[in-house]
């Protein structure tokens, strides 16, 4: 049995925050530490970001976050119906020559348990990130 939490946000960057604080809430609720509750926070803030930077150029648009709680993970998937891209053009950044911009997508893979991207041109993103709970 999981819990399920959904947000409609709108495409505005002032509502970034807004998301962040939710979910990091539910997973301070669900019991994981203040190290995972961070990673989840600054990934939240990276997805979110992506999409309202790239995804969502209507302001008035509105993107999906998703939280679903289960007894040993929390999932998340921050979705939009807009913009898109194409994987195959995605590359890891250069860590040697590091610039404003184009970090987002590592920084999630490198703080999270799990991460799956599907997007389409057109179509929109979904980015889903799963944080599992620590063993007892």
């Amino acid at each position: 049995m999981s819990d399920r939490l959904q947000f409609m946000v709108p495409g505005k960057p002032e509502y970034v925050g807004t998301v962040r604080l939710a979910v990091s809430h539910v997973a301070n609720l669900a019991g994981f530490d203040i190290e995972a509750v961070e990673d989840i926070k600054v990934s939240v803030s990276e997805a979110c970001t992506n999409i309202v930077s790239h995804g969502t150029a209507d302001q008035n648009r509105l993107y999906r976050v998703t939280c679903l709680l289960s007894a040993d993970r929390l999932e998340i998937s921050v979705e939009d119906e807009a913009g898109g891209f194409d994987m195959k053009d995605y590359s890891e950044p250069n860590l040697e020559d590091i610039h404003a911009g184009g970090l987002g997508i590592f920084v999630i893979h490198a703080l999270m348990d799990d991460v799956e991207i599907r997007s389409e041109v057109g179509e929109g993103t979904r980015i889903r990130m799963t944080k599992y709970r620590a063993a007892e």
